[in-house]
């Protein structure tokens, strides 16, 4: 019997296209739904009662949510293009780095850098480029984050080599560039212009407007 999978997602969120990454990635066919968060429907609210978010994937009609949990099931259960290392100290360094990803570098900028004005913008600006420098030096002899191909950093990391752009365009200056972090510049230019990846990028003068 064909497994049914399903994900729920905005068309605006970053979060989601870590699991749309995975799922593409393994070749896995899947339905979208998509929610409006201003006006949940109840079937989200249904799979997801604790966070009433996105994005929730539901297999066989059980739901799991959280991106990141997501990602490492989706790892789990569908076994071909292996997304995590098979190292238990290179997992947990996944892990660690996937964690900063959101909890530093995604705060510093998105509640940081867009929104804050002067020299508390300034302020925002230099946290969060020593955030992308940490980032930088995990890139050190690497193609990808994951190594030689994607691996599962690479896509928690993803919304970098897109959603920056929009947040640089938004606020009038560069974040990330050649001079102050070419690792991360290269990693940008392989990752964003992959087909599966590429093809899933929301419309980039859209996210502007929303985030303006």
């Amino acid at each position: 019997m064909e497994e049914k999978v399903k994900v729920f997602r905005t068309w605006s969120s970053p979060f989601p296209l870590r699991v749309i990454w995975a799922l593409k990635l393994k070749e896995i066919e899947y339905d979208t739904v998509f929610e409006d968060l201003s006006d949940k429907s109840s079937m989200l609210q249904q799979y997801n009662p604790v966070y009433k978010k996105v994005p929730v994937l539901v297999h066989d009609g059980n739901p799991i949510c959280e991106s990141l949990v997501i990602l490492e099931y989706v790892d789990e259960t569908w076994i071909q293009y292996p997304l995590m290392p098979q190292d238990p100290l290179h997992r947990a360094k996944v892990r660690f780095w996937a964690k900063f990803g959101d909890d530093k570098v995604l705060q510093s900028i998105a509640f940081g850098v867009l929104v804050k004005e002067g020299k508390e913008q300034e302020e925002a600006i230099s946290e969060a480029v020593d955030n992308l420098k940490q980032l930088e030096g995990e890139l050190e002899g690497k193609k990808f984050f994951g190594g030689d191909k994607i691996g599962a950093l690479d896509l928690a990391l993803g919304w970098i080599a897109y959603y920056v752009g929009v947040f640089e365009e938004v606020i009038g200056l560069k974040l990330i560039h050649q001079q102050n972090l070419p690792l991360l510049t290269q990693w940008i230019h392989e990752f964003g212009n992959l087909g599966v990846i590429k093809e899933s990028w929301p419309p980039f003068d859209k996210l502007v407007s929303k985030f303006a």
